[in-house]
């Protein structure tokens, strides 16, 4: 498996936005507005990939100099469960190290809390709903 930055508007950049339709998107009947497209082109955009086929991504989005947000996590359900977002969270805390970043936050579905505890995360604050699914604010010092 190799882990790697992908450029917006590239080929890779397409079967990342093809995952997380399928992953994301898709089972709340929600899609990509081009808006949103074209602001992850400031985004860190990385991917997992077994040869040229995805297996799993996400965005990096720069909230301020200290402080970053993870967001968009896909992983295959073919994959999920054999510890593909666990490697894909370490190479995004990396790159987020490495630009300079001392914090991370997400908006993590309820479903996934325990899964980003496992990293290190903790919730902040109360459940609320986005993309009409529970969610909860998670954050982690990363340094």
């Amino acid at each position: 498996m190799a882990l790697k930055i992908i450029d917006h508007g590239s080929w890779e950049y397409q079967k990342m936005i093809d995952l997380r339709f399928e992953i994301l998107r898709k089972p709340l009947g929600l899609k990509f507005t081009p808006d949103e497209l074209e602001r992850e082109k400031e985004d860190i955009l990385i991917g997992a990939f077994d040869d040229e086929k995805l297996l799993a991504c996400c965005l990096i989005t720069k909230i301020d100099n200290a402080t970053c947000k993870l967001r968009q996590m896909a992983v295959l359900n073919s994959q999920q469960g054999k510890g593909i977002g666990f490697t894909m969270m370490n190479f995004a805390e990396n790159i987020a190290r490495d630009r300079g970043f001392k914090n991370m936050n997400m908006h993590a579905r309820k479903t996934a809390i325990g899964f980003y505890e496992k990293l290190g995360y903790r919730t902040n604050g109360n459940e609320f709903l986005e993309v009409t699914i529970p969610h909860y604010v998670m954050e982690k010092r990363l340094i």
